[in-house]
């Protein structure tokens, strides 16, 4: 049965100014799965207004009345495990492990948050003039326009808004076109039911064809003090000019070219097992997701060979089988970009390992690519799907300066059995994560989250999510009167 959902500024559940509604399909079976408001322009307006007017009571409220309510929608969302794996299913073809995760992740997300809402922010500093006290704090900046992306959908759509909330701010999302439930209104009615003020939290749903204008207004309204982004490298390219253009700081966090590097003295089973899931867990539609393995020559003939034979076994289809693994991509469209890549790259010399073929509606196979020489479109672009290209080096130095060789620096993972030759290597990587002798996908809410060069720049996690969304100010107390040349 089809779900309808209207914007919610306010508190309110309310329809878009001009009426419309936008379709939201299901990647496996093609229907329709929700219909949303449409927002535009005007009703980003509104959501400002609600937002504005929200935030002096909720930048004043008790520090321990926030940290409740955190505390409150993590076991909110923890209770609607099944709900939100229902959702994702439909909206994005998650699959069941994939949604268990998304939830785990986000309720800690809000336990963190609840921590950081008590935590000290703020320094004393030395003075220059006598019987002066001075000071460092750190104060929220007022309302945060927010963008949650489809991939993660419970993970990002808390993340979008729980530093920004927790750091005093109120908050306007709008989430993506395909999945504005997940992302953006199923986050709002867990916080919602768990005490959030009228206002504070605000979601602007809106039709694909008007995702620029919906965008542009919300960063452009001088009320609107800062960005939080995630997604594509390409979109996060014009949110950080726009945002830039109107002089607000923005967080963005975006794509990953990202390599699990399998070093000489690695553990070949276990690091076929690490890529295995590095590389195909949500089909590969994780920011974090291993584009690239790396393989030491000495291991790669065995490594490649067993890494192939278990891809091929990985059972896909039906995102609501609790077995399946390669479920839908977010479109049939996107298994099509996906595919073609695929055929680039054997075009011009690549050799297909594992998989390979033209999709089945949005499912398309996992597939493992050797030789994929420099000028194939997939070397350097993004997969964003369960597409992997396996290449050997001979020495450390090659392994990072293959590793490297790419725009974007979000994450990378190490394998070896050599703690000490692996942080050795994980420390010339240029990006914002490594992990050594696991694979590239992990995330934890208290660790600083983000990424170097194409791949955006802040962080979230932990300390390093408040402050992103604060703003820092030097107070000064004189103790006693000064004195003035004239």
């Amino acid at each position: 049965m089809t779900i309808s959902r209207e914007l919610l500024i306010g508190g309110k559940d309310v329809p878009a100014a001009s009426g419309r509604t936008a379709e939201d399909i299901s990647p496996f079976t093609g229907e329709v799965y929700a219909t949303v408001a449409a927002g535009g322009a005007e009703d980003v307006t509104r959501a400002v207004d609600a937002a504005g007017a929200a935030f002096p009571q909720w930048a004043a409220l008790s520090p321990f009345a926030r940290r409740r309510i955190f505390l409150t929608a993590a076991d909110l969302l923890e209770a609607r495990t099944e709900q939100a794996a229902e959702i994702m299913a439909h909206e994005a073809g998650g699959t069941r492990p994939w949604a268990y995760f998304n939830v785990g992740l986000a309720a800690n997300i809000l336990r963190e948050a609840a921590a950081a809402v008590t935590a000290p922010r703020g320094e004393v500093l030395s003075a220059q003039e006598e019987g002066v006290l001075g000071m460092a704090v750190r104060e929220p900046v007022g309302v945060v326009g927010a963008f949650a992306p489809w991939n993660a959908p419970i993970i990002l759509g808390v993340r979008a808004v729980a530093a920004p909330l927790a750091a005093g701010n109120t908050v306007v999302v709008k989430p993506s076109e395909d999945a504005p439930v997940a992302c953006g209104l199923f986050v709002a009615d867990v916080l919602r039911e768990a005490g959030l003020p009228d206002g504070v939290l605000n979601v602007v749903t809106n039709a694909r064809e008007d995702a620029a204008e919906v965008a542009e207004a919300l960063i452009a309204d001088p009320r609107v003090r800062m960005v939080n982004f995630t997604g594509s490298t390409e979109v996060g390219r014009i949110i950080g000019t726009h945002a830039a253009h109107h002089l607000k700081p923005a967080v963005l966090e975006l794509g990953g070219k990202n390599a699990i590097l399998v070093l000489d003295d690695a553990d070949v089973d276990y690091a076929v097992d690490a890529a295995v899931f590095g590389v195909f867990l949500n089909s590969g539609q994780i920011c974090m997701s291993g584009d690239r393995i790396l393989v030491h020559e000495s291991l790669a003939e065995e490594f490649t060979a067993k890494f192939a034979a278990k891809v091929g076994t990985l059972p896909s289809g039906d995102p609501s089988h609790p077995h399946t693994v390669i479920g839908p991509l977010v479109s049939e469209a996107s298994a099509r970009r996906v595919a073609a890549l695929v055929r680039d790259a054997v075009a011009k010399g690549a050799t297909v390992l594992a998989g390979g073929g033209e999709p089945d509606g949005a499912v398309h196979p996992a597939t493992v690519l050797h030789g994929v020489p420099k000028d194939a479109e997939i070397y350097y672009g993004e997969a964003f799907g369960p597409v992997v290209t396996v290449a050997p080096f001979a020495d450390d130095d090659e392994a990072v300066a293959l590793a490297n060789d790419t725009d974007h620096g979000l994450t990378a993972g190490v394998i070896t059995e050599n703690g000490t030759h692996g942080l050795a290597v994980a420390r010339r990587l240029r990006t914002g994560i490594v992990h050594v002798n696991d694979q590239s996908v992990a995330d934890e809410p208290q660790a600083p989250f983000g990424g170097f060069k194409a791949s955006g720049y802040g962080r979230f996690g932990g300390r390093w999510g408040l402050e992103a969304f604060s703003n820092t100010r030097w107070v000064t107390l004189a103790t006693e009167q000064a004195h003035y040349p004239f």
